[in-house]
Formats: C-alpha cells, sequence, structure tokens
C-alpha cells in the first residue's frame, strides 16, 4: 500500500506538472482569503522525452527538473507529482461503513486483486473514502486508485535525482478537479453546489474532471490537443515545426487562418469536448453540466468559449485563478496573468500541502 494513516497538516509541498511539452512547477502559501504563489516554473521539455505519459528520456526530464528546483526555495525538500494515462485505473467501490482502516485496506486488496489486469505486484495502489452511498447509509463510497509501479517510480526517481523527496502521487484528472477551488469565483452564486466540468486542453491531451458538490466525481482524456492545433498550421503554410508553434504563440499567423485552420481545429476539439460529456451523462444519470471551465494552454484560443456557449448551450468561461483566490506579487502576476491557465493542474498538485493526505 502507498499508505496508511491520515494526517492532519502535510508538508508544504511544489506541484510539478510534467507535461509532454513542458514542466510547469507552483509552489503555494495559504492566505486569508486564499493562496499566494511563492514560486512558479515553465521548463520546456525535450520533444519525445515524455511520451503516451511515460518517461522515455529521464535525462532530459532531470535537466528540465534541475532548472525547476533553482527557482525553488532552498528550505523547499518535499513534491508532488501526478500519473495519467491507460496505466492508471480508478473506480468508486462502495464499502462497509463500520470497517475501520485496517479493515478496510485488507478488503481493498481483494478487490484490487479482482479488478487490475496485473500482478498486485506490479502497481501502485490507494484508496480514499469519499462520503457516504446515497442509495444505502451503511456503506460509503471509496475511491480506489491504481497505476502501474514502473511509471509512479520513474517520477520519483527524477525527483529525487534533484534531491526533491515525493510525497504524494495524484492522479492528473483529481488534481484539475482539486483546483476548481481556484475558480469557483468566477462562476455565478451556487456554482459550488453545481455539476461542473474543467477541460484541460494541453498538448497532446485533454483531461476532463467533473465537479460535483466539490467532490471530484468524474474524470477521462482524450488523446487530442494543442499539438493538433501546431500540426494544422505546419502543413497548411509549410512552416517548419518550430516556426509554427513560434508563429502560434506570437499571433502572427495570415489572416485568413481563422477560416483555414482555427476554426476546422476548433470543430474537433468541439466533438471530443461533446463526445465526453456524452458519456458522463450517461454513465452518472445527469441531463448536462451546469458549467464548463476552459484552462490549459490552449483554452484561450480566440471564441473558444463562445462556440462552447453556441454550441452546447452550457455557460462556459475560460479559468483563471488570478480572479478567483488566487495571488501574486506584481512581478509574479504580471509574468504569469497571461498564461496562468496552463498551471491550473500544478496549482491542484500543490494544493495537497493544505489538504489531508496519506504518507
Amino acid at each position: 500500500m502507498l499508505s496508511k494513516f491520515w494526517k492532519r497538516q502535510a508538508p508544504q509541498m511544489v506541484g510539478i506538472d510534467i507535461g509532454s511539452h513542458q514542466i510547469k512547477a507552483i509552489l503555494l502559501s495559504k492566505t486569508a482569503d486564499g493562496y499566494k504563489i511563492l514560486s512558479y516554473a515553465s521548463i520546456p521539455l525535450k520533444k519525445g522525452a515524455l511520451n503516451d505519459h511515460e518517461i522515455r528520456d529521464n535525462e532530459a526530464i532531470v535537466e528540465a527538473l534541475k532548472q525547476v528546483k533553482r527557482t525553488l526555495p532552498k528550505s523547499i525538500k518535499y513534491a508532488v507529482v501526478a500519473v495519467s494515462g491507460s496505466s492508471v485505473m480508478t473506480k468508486v467501490i462502495y464499502m462497509d461503513a463500520s470497517l475501520n482502516e485496517e479493515e478496510m485496506e485488507a478488503q481493498i486488496e481483494i478487490e484490487a486483486d479482482n479488478l487490475i489486469p496485473y500482478s498486485l505486484d506490479e502497481v501502485n495502489i490507494d484508496f480514499e473514502t469519499l462520503c457516504e452511498n446515497k442509495t444505502d447509509p451503511s456503506k460509503v463510497d471509496v475511491l480506489l486508485s491504481a497505476c502501474r509501479s514502473e511509471n509512479v517510480d520513474s517520477r520519483i526517481d527524477a525527483l529525487e535525482a534533484v534531491n526533491l523527496e515525493v510525497k504524494v502521487v495524484d492522479v492528473e484528472g483529481y488534481a484539475l478537479g482539486r483546483a476548481f477551488e481556484m475558480v469557483a469565483t468566477q462562476l455565478p452564486p451556487g456554482a459550488e453546489n453545481k455539476v461542473v466540468a474543467l477541460v484541460d486542453i494541453g498538448a497532446n491531451i485533454t483531461t476532463f474532471s467533473v465537479v460535483e458538490n466539490g467532490e471530484t466525481t468524474f474524470i477521462r482524456e482524450q488523446a487530442f490537443g494543442g499539438e493538433q492545433f501546431t500540426q494544422s498550421i505546419l502543413s497548411f503554410y509549410g512552416m517548419s515545426y518550430e516556426q509554427a508553434e513560434n508563429a502560434k504563440l506570437a499571433g502572427e499567423l495570415p489572416r485568413n487562418y481563422m477560416f483555414e485552420v482555427l476554426s476546422p481545429f476548433q470543430t474537433q476539439l468541439l466533438q471530443q469536448i461533446k463526445r465526453t460529456l456524452q458519456i458522463y451523462c450517461t454513465s452518472s444519470g445527469k441531463d448536462k453540466v451546469d458549467h464548463i471551465v476552459l484552462c490549459g494552454g490552449t483554452a484561450k484560443l480566440e471564441g473558444m468559449a463562445n462556440l462552447m456557449i453556441n454550441e452546447l448551450g452550457i455557460n462556459t468561461i475560460v479559468g483563471d485563478p488570478f480572479k478567483g483566490c488566487l495571488h501574486a506579487d506584481d512581478d509574479i502576476r504580471h509574468q504569469l496573468e497571461p498564461n496562468i491557465g496552463k498551471y491550473m493542474l500544478a496549482c491542484g498538485l500543490a494544493l495537497r500541502s493544505y489538504a489531508q493526505w496519506r504518507t
């Protein structure tokens, strides 16, 4: 088992999001009215260093993490990272509410052996009690999470190589759901009691987290992201990869690009989101979600939120933690404000410093 006992106070941990294009890191302190950024980093990764959620070039990852480490206060010794992809399995199971921690742990191993298509020697398992079961008060809902050990160990080893101890290994979808706290006040009053879908549009993966009454109840990933947009620019205008990426970021694309490249990409992205929302509604019995929060590096594409509103009829915003409960000194805020949405996952990880955790 990864963990045994709840602790009331977690140590301060830097949230490190190891993506396919960048490693993003956030260190937060808790304030009277939210959280403050103490330190941050965004370090480019060598192409292919992380592929299909697996570390393929450990040397490149460690080199980038060394640069992250240099941005942190020297007193920071602990980190929280996340795993995702097909190597991660999550399932909500129902267990007798009267079971104590040790009895629950023994039962979890039996359940895991039945659910996981690998030998238990090859996986790391953890669980979290969520809430009383809605249909049977004598039961509790328990979230069972499992991941191939090699995916967990490779991240721990990379962080240890730069003298950071990994205290928590999270699941990306749940870390994203946790970050809802950062942007909840951007939505209309009472939204925290509604069904909110967070959609993190990364380079290669779009991650979905549905939050209901403050709890993450559904997570899913789609292999689609901003990289497809870059590839379209590259092929349509005969640019190199670097030229296409730079033109996209600088907004220096041909006048007709909105019709030739942007609109088709947005239509594809909309279809991916619509399909995942349908899967959520089918599995949950809900008719729809009440709000959508877009985040990630591709979320700020021109007109994306309005397209979602017009096509789906769902209130949609681009998440901006600085309009929520996130604060920073003026210099940090000025540097981060244009792209703070891509740090949502790192923020969700960093928030583990201020929640119950198990060690």
